[in-house]
């Protein structure tokens, strides 16, 4: 298999390189590791503060490492070469653009963090911010947005094990998503932070090793004149479709992370001052990244590798140029990367689930012991949805993710406007969501995916806009520390989700 060239004119079947015997010895391998070290980071989550946001004291290079490993998901390994293999070189350069929400979310988290010193959730903000008002559709948004990024992720699981061993799908999908509810449940965010650290570095050497290897082994002269033969779409500067998809992936990155609980819970976790630092450090590091995974995509028509499935592009070619050294290091990076960001997602949606869906139902003031078992209670629940919605493995991880892109671009001017402007009001925030993610839906179904995160943002900022000018607030910050105000204004909520209910 490793000699393969760019030659190769005809398409060739692809057939997995790992044995199926090999590839459940590395399943079982890395599934005791990440218990293993779950259980042991687990030791210092004693209360309900160490579980959520481990203490508030994570430093810097944790910090680094959680934001670039969490990142760097299954999305950027194997939708990045999607991107290529559909959209050409613009596609591998739109999905790099995502690195822009980390450097716009860096001063953000700094400012998060001086705001809600003791904030555990981006619903907890929105809440105290816009008023119930403004909480409800943000709400259904995060929730939706999760259970999205959790089931592609969960697809893409036993999406790579199939490729690369001949292990049936449903067994691959099944295995990965339980490793990570199990070592997400003995440590919460500890868990999740340590073995990010870990998982970060393995990843940055693999695809290291990765990209030298395909380089030495592919003639790129010969892959651009295949292209340019056969393909010349692909590289085409004008290719429209590619061209609406860069802007309509940034703005996706954006909202992401704009509004979802994930890098919220790290801006809470981390220690005062850390948190601008770490997520600009890790945008950089994260940038080159979907560059180097698109090329992946770019040289499969050169190399005539039949593809069924646009989604596993990157690990064929990999495994197709360097063999079963290739594969098994793929392996490797993908299995981190995809168990970096679905642990994450179990504790952050628990953490929004246990403090902003449950507490507020609650009459009486939930204990730490109350609050941890609600929320192992939330990450087994999660676990299963996702395993139950990724198991007849319908879409690609484009469709199935980007679904979800209007209603998270919807979010970003809330968000921004919320976080800076005092004139910012509860119902110019409830109009721009609505309005954004209805639009942006009726883009993704007319146009397509490339253009619904686009749609959303642009139809949202509008509305926030002329929502502020026509019925401007005047929000006092402080408000938002103010621990008596934050009492009073839980107490209330609690007392309109009772009647409501």
């Amino acid at each position: 298999m490793t000699g393969v060239s760019a030659s190769t004119s005809a398409l060739v079947a692809y057939a997995p390189v790992l044995s199926a015997q090999a590839g459940y010895v590395m399943l079982a391998l890395f599934s005791l590791l990440w218990i293993s070290l779950g259980v042991w980071w687990g030791r210092r989550a004693k209360s309900y503060d160490g579980f959520a946001v481990a203490g508030r004291n994570v430093g810097m290079a944790l910090g680094t490492a959680t934001a670039v490993a969490t990142w760097i998901t299954s999305n950027t390994t194997m939708l990045a070469p999607q991107f290529a293999l559909q959209l050409g070189i613009w596609g591998a350069l739109a999905y790099s653009t995502a690195s822009f929400g980390l450097f716009a979310f860096a001063p953000m988290s700094g400012r998060i963090r001086r705001l809600m010193p003791k904030g555990y959730t981006a619903v907890e903000f929105i809440r105290r911010r816009y008023g119930l008002l403004g909480m409800v559709p943000f709400l259904i948004i995060s929730i939706f947005y999760a259970l999205t990024w959790l089931v592609s992720m969960t697809m893409a699981g036993g999406k790579l094990l199939n490729v690369l061993s001949g292990i049936p799908y449903p067994v691959g999908m099944s295995v990965v998503i339980a490793v990570c509810v199990l070592y997400t449940l003995f440590g919460g965010m500890y868990a999740v932070i340590g073995t990010d650290f870990i998982q970060s570095l393995i990843i940055l050497v693999g695809l290291v090793v990765v990209a030298c290897a395909v380089l030495v082994k592919i003639d790129i002269v010969d892959v651009h004149e295949k292209l340019s033969a056969n393909r010349p779409m692909l590289l085409s500067v004008l290719f429209p479709a590619a061209l609406m998809s860069l802007f309509n992936n940034m703005l996706f990155g954006f909202g992401e992370i704009f509004h979802s609980n994930v890098w919220w819970s790290r801006a809470f976790a981390m220690r005062k001052g850390v948190g601008p630092k770490a997520y600009a450090l890790g945008g950089l590091l994260w940038l080159p990244i979907p560059i180097v995974a698109g090329f992946l995509g770019l040289a499969a028509p050169a190399l005539g590798i039949g593809v069924s499935e646009p989604d596993t592009v990157g690990p064929m070619v990999a495994a197709t140029l360097l063999g079963w050294g290739g594969a098994l290091l793929v392996f490797v990076v993908v299995f981190c990367s995809l168990a970096s960001s679905i642990d994450s997602l179990l504790a952050a949606t628990a953490d929004l689930m246990v403090n902003d869906m449950i507490k507020p139902l609650m009459k009486q003031k939930a204990s730490d012991r109350t609050k941890r078992n609600l929320s192992s209670l939330c990450i087994i629940l999660l676990g299963f949805f996702s395993w139950t919605v990724a198991l007849p493995n319908v879409g690609t991880l484009a469709t199935v993710l980007f679904f979800a892109g209007p209603m998270v671009g919807s979010c970003i001017w809330p968000i921004v406007g919320g976080l800076y402007s005092r004139r910012a009001s509860p119902m110019a925030a409830c109009l721009a969501m609505v309005s954004g993610s209805v639009c942006g839906l009726i883009a993704y179904f007319t146009i397509g995916w490339f253009v619904s995160s686009l749609v959303g943002a642009a139809v949202s900022g509008v509305v926030f806009g002329l929502g502020m000018l026509v019925s401007p607030a005047d929000f006092d910050f402080k408000s938002l520390s103010d621990e008596s105000k934050i009492r009073r204004v839980s107490a209330n909520d609690s007392q309109v989700a009772g009647e409501a209910s």
